[in-house]
């Protein structure tokens, strides 16, 4: 099956886009708990997956080999597992399937299906897909030539699941309540909320530098203080809010069903 090199080429950057969103989430998560560890699998989960579809997408954008996401993702599918029997053991199965985890345990099981059960397409002469071992990227001349899969009957499951569990997260009201999973953080500011949030920062910050000293240097100092202040507040407040959280997930949701739809 042949897609256009283009439609590849914006999924990888979407890909890209919410790895390097969830890279910012993980930082300011970092910086705004002031310790060594948080509570980061989740948001590392999105930024790996981002970084591993892209590379599928596009050749070029490939940084590991098939071997090494294959430990990547069996890893992640066994935290996610122990998370969701956890949850179970202390909430009960109906809750746990309910709750944040059972997602990210079906993404981390349909990444690592993906890169291990990818056969090699067959030899497509000049069409510029790549001929090393492992997976090939998907984009080639003027269309993608893309791989196929062994096992399509659980190609196809996956995608169900994916698809349902993209239809409830959609479905879902973006919110505080834990299930859009917030890194370091336990209550942000969601909808108006947030938007009162960044603008009652920004006029505070602008308070501060009218009733600073007006000499010029102390003046410039403490503006430059404050806008970078604001600017810090304003990023800790847009990453670390759910309905970003809910965005990168439909985002990963979409891609992964995508990309197993094309291989089947």
């Amino acid at each position: 099956m042949s897609i256009p090199d283009w439609l590849l080429e914006t999924f990888a950057v979407v890909m890209l886009l919410v790895a390097a969103v969830s890279a910012g989430h993980l930082a300011v998560a970092h910086a705004w708990t002031r310790r060594g560890t948080v509570d980061a699998d989740i948001a590392l989960s999105h930024f790996l997956m981002g970084i591993a579809m892209a590379g599928v997408l596009v050749a070029g954008l490939r940084i590991l080999p098939n071997a090494a996401w294959d430990v990547v993702f069996a890893v992640m599918t066994a935290w996610f597992d122990w998370c969701l029997w956890r949850e179970s053991r202390e909430h009960g199965a109906a809750a746990a399937i309910s709750g944040q985890y059972a997602p990210h345990l079906v993404y981390g099981a349909a990444m690592l299906y993906m890169f291990t059960a990818l056969a090699r397409p067959p030899s497509s002469g000049g069409s510029g897909m790549s001929g090393m071992s492992g997976m090939p990227g998907m984009t080639g001349g003027s269309s993608g030539t893309l791989p196929t899969v062994h096992a399509p009957t659980l190609a196809f499951v996956f995608t169900v699941l994916l698809v349902a569990f993209t239809v409830r997260d959609l479905d879902r009201r973006a919110s505080a309540d834990g299930y859009f999973h917030v890194v370091g953080r336990r209550f942000v500011p969601t909808g108006a909320a947030l938007v009162t949030a960044v603008a009652g920062s920004a006029s505070c910050a602008g308070a501060v530098v009218t009733a600073a000293s007006p000499r010029p240097a102390q003046t410039d100092a403490a503006g430059s203080a404050l806008q970078a202040n604001r600017t810090w507040r304003t990023s800790e407040l847009l990453l670390l809010a759910p309905a970003v959280v809910k965005g990168r997930r439909v985002a990963l949701g979409v891609t992964m069903a995508f990309m197993l739809i094309i291989m089947i």
